[in-house]
């Protein structure tokens, strides 16, 4: 059973899928939100929430204040398994859950950015792929969600990875601003380059 660390919903337990997914351990989730919440940008934030799996890091946000949280997996399981976790929370006016792959749902942010017709950008991301996925899907990711109009000015980006995968290979629009390691998982955060 995995819980929720702090805020509205803390100390409540959530589903986790039966295979396929890792979750992020309770001591590095409460690590990483510290960090987020020392940075600013948890609270009355729009969050994403790549490779989402059981939906805790995305569910975290939530509970810590993020007035919007979208949640997205590939795996249909998993997904039905957030879906389930939000609804049990009573989140469900905060958080959606979309059954799609990351890269495919990252395309489409960039794609309406470019259009105009972005609703609005995110002030956080958190992504925590599969530690076998490949390179160049991470980067073709991280190049989407540095289109302009993509991220808030002041948005962060927090990517886990094992340490040995070393950091991610920042595009052009991001910036790195630290990592993080806890055991053989790293946590790397990065902001829109030229923030103020």
């Amino acid at each position: 059973m995995t819980r929720i660390v702090a805020g509205s919903v803390g100390g409540r337990g959530i589903a986790v899928p039966p295979s396929g997914t890792r979750p992020t351990s309770e001591r590095v989730r409460e690590a990483v939100f510290s960090r987020l919440e020392h940075y600013g940008v948890v609270d009355g934030a729009r969050v994403l929430d790549l490779f989402a799996g059981s939906g805790a890091l995305g569910i975290e946000a939530a509970s810590r204040g993020a007035a919007e949280v979208v949640l997205v997996d590939a795996a249909r399981r998993a997904a039905d398994v957030a879906r389930r976790n939000v609804a049990d929370l009573g989140l469900g006016r905060t958080v959606r859950v979309l059954a799609e792959p990351a890269e495919r749902c990252t395309g489409r942010l960039a794609a309406e950015a470019e259009a105009g017709t972005l609703a609005g950008p995110f002030d956080l991301v958190l992504l925590d792929p599969p530690y076998d996925l490949p390179g160049a899907t991470l980067d073709r990711i991280l190049a989407d969600l540095a289109t302009p109009g993509v991220l808030a000015r002041d948005a962060v980006i927090a990517v886990e990875r094992a340490t040995r995968s070393g950091e991610p290979a920042w595009p052009t629009g991001l910036a790195p601003i630290a990592t993080k390691t806890y055991g053989g998982t790293a946590v790397h955060f990065a902001e829109p380059a030229g923030r103020p």
